[in-house]
């Protein structure tokens, strides 16, 4: 047992920050890069967009499905073993995925085995993260999700070359090394005792959480916004080469935005501590200029016009990321907050597995992106919506656990000993 402290804000939470960098981007860097091989798998499939498409959908699906096992397994072992195992599974199934022969064999290596193995990787390691930090959490989660946006910049180009030299299988195969770095990042995560930890655990899942107002509409809103959030990521490269622009460039659409995004990232986790805003509130204004982006990409006309957008996506997409994995600590206590990354990635599965499938599909039915990108903005304004109902600067009690940290809003507040009853409860 180890004695409890207090988050220590540094030390070692560095290392812990370079192990959340591993994990953003051997996990959804990757497979926001592997949009790449989009077109290359529909013609050597000889399949349809939307048949392709769930490919995505599954891996992401299963990913944030699995994720309360992962959370709930690093709750019962410790992250250290959970999260190396989840990186050798995900590297076996893109392995695996090289050898496929035909689409439902690529949807069990690349989508569900693979999906598996980051849900066992990613939700425990920024769970982990969460607790190593207080009064700089929103700097280090900008830091560890720059992993993100960085290694999609790197990957696209490099992938699209690979894939010309090596064809889609050897491009799988270099992916598959390139995974295995997560399990030196899964070594990274010591074990930490905070004060105020539950002496004893009554529920590794912890879906009693679900119950909680403030928790229940942040999951809510994020299955709303998995809908479309990746939406570009996966057909952004396409519809470039539709727009009649040459693959390298296609493919370097793909990078600026997710170059944008890591910047977006990093510079919001710095303004975020400062809190010259409450959180709420920047999590409603980034998500809702997401949404906007989204709609707007249709009007992209030129090769100058879709840079524009894509740089405006991927910052706002970048600047909510950092927001919302700084405001779910502080929604739900820091000792509760493993299990609810995992159980938040778990409502964003809902809408991961409807939204690139749904997407193709509306590509497929229209012979263009513009009612897939319609689509997917929509769903993302109406998370924006429901992101509302979080509790609001003028809420004069704090939420469960609330005591252990600031205000979600940034301002101290008293506690009450029986919450004001809402009409509306989420």
């Amino acid at each position: 047992m180890l004695p409890p402290e207090d988050p220590p804000d540094g030390g070692w939470g560095w290392l812990v920050v370079l192990a959340g960098f591993l994990a953003n981007s051997l996990t959804f860097g990757i497979l926001r890069s592997l949009g790449v091989l989009f077109e290359d798998l529909v013609g050597a499939f000889q399949a349809t967009t939307a048949q392709v498409s769930w490919v995505t959908a599954i891996a992401l699906a299963t990913q944030q499905f699995a994720s309360p096992l992962g959370t709930a397994a690093s709750t019962r072992y410790g992250a250290r073993p959970v999260v190396m195992l989840g990186g050798l599974l995900s590297s076996l199934g893109i392995f695996g995925a090289s050898f496929s022969t035909s689409l439902f064999q690529l949807y069990l290596s690349l989508g569900f085995l693979t999906g598996l193995g980051w849900a066992l990787a990613f939700a425990p390691t920024m769970g982990t993260l969460s607790r190593y930090f207080s009064t700089r959490r929103s700097l280090a989660m900008g830091l560890a999700l720059t992993g993100n946006g960085l290694t999609s910049f790197a990957l696209s180009p490099l992938l699209r070359l690979v894939a010309d030299h090596l064809a889609w299988r050897g491009t799988l195969l270099a992916t598959s090394a390139l995974t295995l770095h997560l399990l030196p990042g899964g070594a990274l995560l010591r074990p930490l005792a905070l004060r105020g930890d539950p002496p004893k655990l009554t529920s590794i899942f912890d879906v009693g959480l679900l119950a909680q107002r403030g928790f229940g509409a942040f999951a809510l809103g994020t299955a709303l916004l998995a809908a479309g959030y990746f939406t570009p990521y996966v057909h952004l490269d396409a519809y470039g080469r539709a727009l009649g622009i040459e693959p390298y460039s296609a493919a370097f659409v793909v990078s600026l935005a997710a170059l944008a995004d890591a910047v977006a990232r990093l510079l919001t986790g710095c303004v975020a501590d400062r809190r010259l805003l409450p959180p709420v509130y920047l999590l409603v204004a980034f998500n809702s200029l997401v949404g906007a982006t989204l709609l707007f990409f249709p009007a992209a006309s030129s090769y100058a016009s879709l840079l524009l957008l894509a740089v405006l996506y991927g910052a706002s997409a970048g600047s909510f990321a950092t927001v919302a994995f700084a405001v779910l600590p502080e929604l739900v206590g820091i000792s509760r907050v493993v299990n609810a990354t995992g159980l938040c990635m778990m409502s964003m599965s809902v809408g991961g597995l409807l939204g690139p499938p749904l997407s193709g599909f509306l590509r497929d039915q229209t012979g263009d992106f513009t009612a897939s990108f319609l689509v997917g903005g929509a769903f993302v304004l109406c998370a924006s919506l429901v992101f509302l109902a979080l509790p609001s600067p003028s809420s004069g009690c704090r939420g469960a656990q609330q005591d252990e940290m600031p205000s979600i809003v940034g301002h101290p507040k008293t506690p009450c000993p029986m919450p004001p009853r809402r009409h509306l409860e989420i």
